[in-house]
């Protein structure tokens, strides 16, 4: 399937205005999404956009290259401006054609999509004589994405996440408008860095607090080596070699010299932990989750309650969750593409060539996407009652397909081979940690018992 994205206006015309905004720059963003999303995650589909960036084109100029392409669908995204006073969102085909037109159908599937995710007033299905619908040879539909001089509209435009949730909507309209199937996503390489291995953890320990002197930020990392448990010290995590190697050196230059670096896609893989399945009860408390994240990452930002309390209303494993979310970001640290203040924990929309992923108003909402996304995944029933859905890529999971950990291998963002494996001993050691901790306080009551 062909699609022309059409970013409405650009260059010299700026579109409509108001409250601070230009139309020429919410439209291309939204345009950029919506390719981003169907060309990383659909298979049969070939998108060719207008602008990429902000020239001046005509619309001549853009019929004229969907007409000579051979385009199979166009598309044209717009905002609105009226009075100040009028909102909402409406989608148009050409004046001429019925709504039982193929055209028709198309608008139909779009416009229900889109108004599902935008929030914003439905202002209905229109029809026009606009050149983009007329001068085209192909099936056409302009959307009108809000009124930008409307103070309450433009408040949406002006959040990414609003504009990743439109994008979706129209993506979601497309993929079903024109029956696209999700890629298969492969295996991805993922680069660590091991900067020692020890029989003792204490020695484990010992090489993390040095290395946090130097500036370093590591973790310790129990697996089997030869039948026998060893712990590794790891010192960071990477999908881009280069990135893996610029840490290496670093980690060589603090006087590490037997540092090196594993693929874990390629290297022997630790024996994988006993499974568990997405849906269960929480275990670990939110202190236990804060302090686990806090020893890698003293800056981290306690998330313990939210994975509680969302995992508990959802029935999902909301420890094993923090897990994924301390893998997904690096203990909090934000080394990948994904950036601390997006707020996104799980790598949600973060699907690689920099793609910096979805964002969120708060952590809160950061959290709830990434319960909402596993529940997808685990679960074929609707979503309980209680929040709303924040989550942007939930109706692109196919339900119910991993209800356990390690069924996420080979469907989340960026899987890698052992994903779920991964996840999994990071869980076990968090259960370590609790562990110990636990016994510390038992022999602390024998001593205060004895004296």
């Amino acid at each position: 399937m062909k699609l022309y994205l059409d970013p409405g206006h650009g260059g010299t015309d700026p579109g409509a205005q108001g409250n601070g905004l230009m139309e020429k720059d919410i439209t291309l963003d939204i345009a950029k999404i919506i390719r981003n999303i169907l060309e990383q995650g659909y298979e049969n589909i070939d998108v060719r956009m207008s602008r990429t960036s902000d020239i001046t084109k005509s619309l001549i100029q853009r019929t004229d290259e969907a007409n000579s392409w051979g385009a199979d669908f166009y598309l044209s995204i717009h905002c609105n401006a009226f009075n100040g006073q009028a909102r909402g969102y409406e989608d148009y085909i050409h004046s001429s054609l019925s709504d039982t037109s193929l055209t028709g159908k198309y608008q139909d599937i779009i416009h229900t999509e889109v108004t599902m995710l935008n929030n914003l007033i439905n202002r209905g299905q229109k029809k026009a004589n606009f050149h983009v619908l007329r001068e085209t040879a192909m099936p056409a539909l302009l959307s009108e994405n809000g009124f930008i001089d409307n103070p309450d509209d433009a408040a949406f435009m002006r959040e990414p996440l609003w504009r990743q949730k439109v994008a979706q909507g129209h993506v979601n309209g497309i993929v079903k408008a024109f029956s696209l199937k999700p890629k298969e996503v492969m295996p991805t390489s993922i680069y660590k860095i091991i900067a020692g291995s020890f029989k003792s953890k204490e020695n484990a320990d010992e090489r993390v607090m040095f290395l946090k002197a130097k500036g370093i930020e590591s973790i310790v990392v129990r697996t089997s080596i030869a039948g026998a448990v060893w712990f590794r010290v790891q010192a960071g995590a990477f999908h881009e070699k280069e990135n893996a190697e610029k840490r290496l050196v670093e980690v060589k230059s603090a006087g590490i010299i037997g540092a090196f670096i594993i693929n874990e896609s390629t290297a022997s893989s630790p024996a994988a932990p006993k499974d568990y399945p997405i849906i269960g009860k929480t275990h670990l408390s939110p202190e236990q989750m804060n302090k686990y994240a806090k020893k890698v990452n003293p800056n981290a930002i306690n998330l313990g309650f939210y994975y509680t309390s969302f995992g508990d209303h959802y029935g999902i494993r909301g420890d094993i969750a923090f897990a994924q979310a301390m893998l997904e970001t690096n203990f909090l640290l934000f080394t990948g593409d994904v950036k601390a203040g997006q707020n996104n924990f799980a790598g949600i929309g973060a699907t690689g060539d920099g793609a910096s992923g979805a964002s969120f108003d708060s952590p809160k909402d950061g959290v709830l996407s990434h319960i909402q996304h596993l529940f997808a995944y685990a679960s074929a029933k609707p979503l309980p009652p209680g929040y709303p859905l924040v989550d942007p890529r939930f109706h692109l999971v196919e339900r119910g397909v991993a209800p356990a950990w390690t069924g996420l291998n080979g469907r989340w963002a960026v899987p890698g081979k052992n994903y779920g494996e991964s996840i999994l001993n990071i869980y076990k050691s968090m259960l370590s940690d609790s562990i110990q901790d636990l016994e510390e306080v038992l022999k602390e009551i024998d001593r205060q018992s004895l004296s």
